[in-house]
């Protein structure tokens, strides 16, 4: 029983090994991108009734460096994703597909880590600022063009548990500011603002070094 007892400690131990300033992590996540899909200008007048980018999964990967045993830097990355883009005419539930488009949206927030030796649940909380850059744009086969590029602010919450002294096991969410504006290609004329704006909830290990 106290050999169980022993072992049982030390392995408690090793999860909750401390956190110190300088140290990286590595998290790969599965995403839920959900956009917000809201357009003002003309594309939100009748008859028509705003543009709509689809949901859909993604993967991202990310590197954090811990300043602080509270306080890391997180760049988030992934490769360009393929988007659905489509307008709203009246009626919502049957839109009328524009083309496609891909956008690489690289992400760089702080976050503060709430209880970094915590040997069951450490959450944390970030803030950032995100660039987004459009490109493959093919819409209304070359008659609408977007702007390319997106700066925007970025939030997130979530939470590393640990599995081991290294890996982890981590949930995260994030809110993301990216909007563009769509033009007519033939005279540049301003059709209206997008705001994409995702909800983005991800799942995924990490690993601490």
């Amino acid at each position: 029983m106290r050999t169980r007892l022993i072992a049982a400690a030390a392995l408690a131990c090793a999860a909750a090994a401390p956190a110190y300033a300088g140290d990286f992590m590595v998290r790969a996540r599965v995403l839920q991108l959900d956009p917000a899909n809201d357009t003002t200008g003309p594309l939100a007048g009748a008859p028509y009734n705003g543009v709509a980018v689809n949901s859909k999964y993604i993967w991202e990967i990310d590197a954090s460096y811990f300043v602080t045993p509270n306080v890391a830097l997180e760049l988030i990355a992934t490769t360009p994703q393929k988007q659905t883009v489509s307008l709203n005419m009246g009626d919502s539930a049957h839109p009328t597909k524009l083309g496609t488009l891909r956008h690489l949206p690289p992400t760089l927030t702080v976050q503060y880590h709430f209880a970094p030796t915590n040997p069951t649940v450490r959450p944390y909380i970030g803030a950032g600022v995100n660039f987004t850059h459009f490109s493959s744009v093919n819409l209304g086969n070359g008659a609408y063009d977007v702007d390319r590029n997106s700066w925007g602010t970025a939030v997130q919450f979530g939470a590393d548990f640990p599995i081991t002294q290294n890996l982890y096991f981590n949930v995260d969410f994030k809110k993301i500011d990216i909007r563009t504006d769509v033009t007519a290609t033939a005279d540049g004329s301003h059709l209206g603002t997008v705001k994409i704006d995702p909800v983005l909830f991800g799942v995924g290990i990490g690993y601490r070094f």
